[in-house]
């Protein structure tokens, strides 16, 4: 059973980098597109990346985070990180990975839909405050 654990959350400054790391345990990637979301109290979880199984083709983002996040992954297919540049406020979250099932098809695509992703990490924690 695959499972997955986020790390490298904290706080971060106005215009600075942080860089989260999804680890998997229990599988290996290689079937799996993944995606990272983000949730604030109240609201929805949103998708803001996502990297299909197939690796770094046809990565997709939200729009809010276009240009300022990267999703990449090992070439061990082991690890998938995000990471954030010129970081903003509106940021900070807590931030969950997530694979989708080698059933979805997800091969060579990747969607930010929640409904796609089967199997999610226990979220970190993600500030961005000056």
């Amino acid at each position: 059973q695959l499972q997955l654990a986020e790390s490298g959350g904290g706080w971060v400054q106005p215009g600075g980098s942080l860089t989260l790391s999804c680890a998997a345990s229990g599988s290996t990637l290689d079937y799996h597109a993944i995606g990272w979301f983000r949730q604030v109290p109240g609201k929805e979880r949103e998708g803001v990346a996502c990297i299909p199984a197939s690796g770094d083709d046809n990565r997709d983002y939200a729009e809010s985070v276009r240009g300022r996040f990267t999703i990449s992954r090992n070439s061990a297919k082991t690890m998938v990180f995000l990471r954030i540049d010129n970081a903003q406020p509106e940021d900070t979250a807590v931030y969950y990975c997530a694979a989708s099932p080698p059933s979805s098809g997800l091969y060579t695509l990747c969607v930010l839909r929640r409904w796609v992703y089967h199997f999610w990490g226990q979220g970190a924690q993600v500030t961005v405050s000056s």
